[in-house]
């Protein structure tokens, strides 16, 4: 994967995706150091996964059977959605932790979505019978080069709109999002830093074990941030593109949720407060001075529960 390929997907999807804005906060808004808060949670579907998706079903040709996905959610919405504007049908499968509120944003795309299963690996196998079954296309959510090439896309649109950065925390589920990111900024200044919660630090198991390793998700995000295992492909970019990974407690997730809400009127899901929890939470400190990028990367949350969160956190 490198930045080239990532290019290509950028030409290829831009008719599909939306540029989503940068927050620029000068220097005494968070800290003695700017910050460059990439608001990605404004992508269709609410999360930055129809990049993979869109990148994904235009550079393979689709069988009569369609395309099918497992997920815990975001994908899931963002494949059925890649597939109605392409005109494929979809069968999405989910885990049963997955938010209703993300379910039924699935649904709505027009997509046949089956719940099963206790975590996004179990979905996967099901997923996976059904594709050998009817012969349906398998869009995978973080480990296969197109999903990151697209996803990385996020990075390319991030330094054209804020210049280069010194620092960039991104938040890890499968890390499909991060490696992509991480391809882009290959060779250049900007550290990549990954951000998980103590409950499922999958990245991090992998790159202290030197490879991927099975772990049992259990966060407030595991529905966004559960994988149980790294993927493949995104393992390798990590260990030689990523500088790091820093865990945080699921208290520091909720802190963030609260904060973008009450200082920014952002709402988000666990998942895609999980970066800015690990600037909160001291996870990550920035030097003074620093260039900051912060990716608001998910906003499927449903009111009531972030109701909740921000009155209790």
């Amino acid at each position: 994967m490198n930045a080239a390929e990532i290019r290509l997907a950028y030409d290829r999807i831009r008719p599909h995706v939306r540029q989503t804005p940068v927050l620029e906060l000068p220097v005494g808004s968070l800290g003695d150091f700017p910050v460059s808060m990439k608001l990605e949670y404004l992508q269709h579907t609410g999360s930055f996964k129809p990049r993979g998706a869109f990148n994904t079903l235009l550079s393979h040709d689709i069988p009569a059977a369609g395309i099918a996905a497992a997920s815990g959610g975001n994908h899931g919405a963002a494949a059925a959605y890649a597939a109605r504007a392409l005109v494929h049908a979809a069968d999405i499968f989910v885990p049963e932790i997955s938010d209703p509120v993300k379910i039924e944003r699935i649904r709505s795309y027009g997509a046949n979505v089956h719940v099963g299963g206790g975590d996004y690996a179990e979905a996967l196998i099901r997923c996976d019978a059904h594709c050998a079954k009817t012969g349906a296309f398998s869009i995978h959510a973080y480990d296969a080069p197109a999903t990151i090439a697209g996803q990385g896309t996020t990075g390319l649109e991030w330094q054209n709109q804020s210049g280069e950065l010194d620092t960039v925390l991104v938040a890890v589920g499968g890390g499909g999002l991060i490696a992509g990111i991480a391809a882009w900024f290959a060779g250049k200044k900007t550290r990549v830093i990954g951000v998980e919660p103590t409950g499922c630090p999958t990245l991090h198991a992998a790159l202290e074990a030197g490879a991927p390793i099975e772990i049992t998700p259990k966060s407030i995000a595991a529905d966004s941030l559960g994988a149980r295992s790294a993927g493949g492909l995104v393992y390798d970019i990590a260990k030689d593109h990523i500088d790091r990974v820093v865990l945080i407690e699921d208290q520091a997730i909720k802190d963030a949720q609260k904060d973008l809400w009450q200082n920014y009127r952002i709402a988000t899901e666990p998942g895609g407060a999980a970066a800015y929890g690990a600037l909160l939470s001291d996870a990550y400190k920035p030097e003074p001075g620093e260039r900051l990028g912060i990716l608001v990367c998910g906003a499927n949350v449903q009111l009531p529960a972030l109701d909740q969160t921000v009155t209790k956190a």
